[in-house]
């Protein structure tokens, strides 16, 4: 049961990327790709972009479910969130922010990614000041999710 609620938990975490938004990038790639357009200059980094972010959703994704080395790709996944948040969830540059309209939708938007940032480095760091210098001192180690599973049996 443990093992179950463990992985249930780490999906729910990645399941924005991992299945949804990196098949939407395989199925949906010129718009994926007329959207990165919008935000750098030229069509070739566009596609390097959008190319980076399926890697970057499905194999530190997959980190995270497996437990390899999920604390640094946790802390990928949550420099990610905020990097995406601040090229394509831009309601400052939108009208309507506080009222309706596309502003006030991308300001939700935006406060999600973050939101989700800060999950994911709760996974990287843990709960405490200490996690920070664990991970700075073994950025590599998993946090052993399965662990107990394991041990119990």
């Amino acid at each position: 049961m443990t093992f179950f609620v463990v992985f249930v938990v780490r999906c729910l975490l990645v399941a924005l990327f991992l299945p949804f938004s990196a098949l939407d990038k395989v199925l949906n790639f010129k718009q994926a790709v007329g959207q990165a357009a919008q935000a750098v200059p030229g069509r070739f980094l566009a596609i390097l972009l959008i190319a980076g972010g399926f890697a970057i959703e499905v194999v530190m994704s997959l980190a995270i479910l497996t437990g390899v080395a999920d604390r640094l790709a946790a802390l990928v996944l949550a420099f990610y969130c905020i990097v995406t948040a601040l090229l394509w969830k831009q309601f400052w540059n939108k009208p309507g922010f506080r009222r309706t309209g596309e502003g006030r939708d991308l300001f939700w938007d935006f406060l999600k990614n973050i939101a989700l940032a800060g999950g994911f480095l709760l996974l990287a760091f843990g709960t405490d000041a200490s996690g920070v210098r664990r991970f700075a001192s073994h950025p590599f180690a998993s946090s052993h999710p399965y662990s107990d599973v394991r041990e119990s049996r």
